[in-house]
């Protein structure tokens, strides 16, 4: 038996993005924990807002796992919902959009234009020409980020009905093979159930690189299959079944001479006798000489 992690212990679905704030197009990695194993389908999906993909990833037994993604190019400011989509959660997290300012362009006007005239001699006129000093002033633009957290109105510190039923499938998720028999003659029938494989999937039995039977895992993972030897030799034979999981069980088959023949043939022998000396008494009986008195 292994051990479980009570159901109090595991932790609600959750989901960050890393950095939580960029430009469209910037680069952002999501991370999951937490997300119920086994389910149906172990695939996330990555959403925008809820509808838009952009990215996938998967996760296992550890129950959580990352991808990098790409903010869409046409997303406004602001903040938007990053969703991470399995079959069976979707916990969701916040990342705010900031649209960089434009660059501040500097024009500098031409200086003015000076006229000079100049009267007719005498006397001799000097024109002095002063050119006005151009001040530019450069704005700056502050920009404020504000992040807003939202809390899932989904999530809570108590565990959900879903964390018991992922406690049970983990026991379902170790596996096991039974074989109805422990030991067998050859021509006796023998059947093999299982648990543990992924729901749906195919599972192939084998003994000795011999396909001894075919089936298929319902909804729950079981399944159930006879075993079918092409060939077989006394001794301990390992059965294997292989899905998504490898379940191993033992049969033992021994040979033992039947007595049932021998029988059947000393009693058509006997017959055969009676009957034959039953025949020879009744020819000698008509054999037989009165005796004269």
């Amino acid at each position: 038996m292994l051990a479980v992690t009570p159901a109090v212990a595991q932790q609600p679905p959750a989901v960050t993005a890393s950095p939580g704030s960029g430009a469209p197009g910037s680069g952002v990695t999501v991370t999951w924990t937490g997300f119920q194993y086994p389910c149906k389908d172990n695939t996330v999906s990555v959403l925008w807002d809820n509808q838009t993909p952009i990215g996938s990833g998967s996760f296992g037994r550890t129950r959580s796992g990352s991808t990098g993604v790409t903010v869409p190019a046409g997303a406004s400011a602001g903040t938007h919902t990053i969703v991470a989509q399995s079959a069976c959660d979707g916990p969701r997290t916040i990342f705010t959009v900031i649209i960089p300012p434009p660059p501040v362009t500097t024009t500098t006007p031409p200086p003015p234009v000076v006229t000079t005239t100049t009267p007719p001699p005498p006397p001799v006129v000097t024109t002095t020409t002063t050119r006005p000093v151009v001040t530019t002033t450069t704005t700056a633009t502050t920009t404020t980020e504000t992040t807003t957290t939202t809390t899932d109105p989904g999530s809570s510190s108590s565990v959900p009905t879903s964390s018991t039923k992922s406690t049970v499938n983990a026991l379902d998720a170790d596996g096991a093979l039974t074989l109805d028999k422990d030991n067998i003659q050859p021509g006796d029938q023998l059947n093999a159930t299982g648990t543990g494989c992924a729901p749906g999937s195919e599972v192939r039995l084998s003994s000795q690189d011999e396909n001894v039977g075919r089936a298929k895992a319902d909804s729950s993972g079981r399944f159930s299959s006879p075993v079918e030897f092409g060939t077989i030799e006394p001794g301990r034979h390992v059965i294997r079944a292989q899905c998504d999981i490898l379940l191993v069980g033992n049969v033992d088959v021994s040979l033992t001479s039947g007595t049932s023949g021998t029988s059947s043939t000393l009693v058509v022998l006997v017959f055969f006798v009676l009957i034959g000396a039953t025949m020879l008494r009744r020819q000698f009986s008509a054999l037989r000489v009165p005796t004269k008195n």
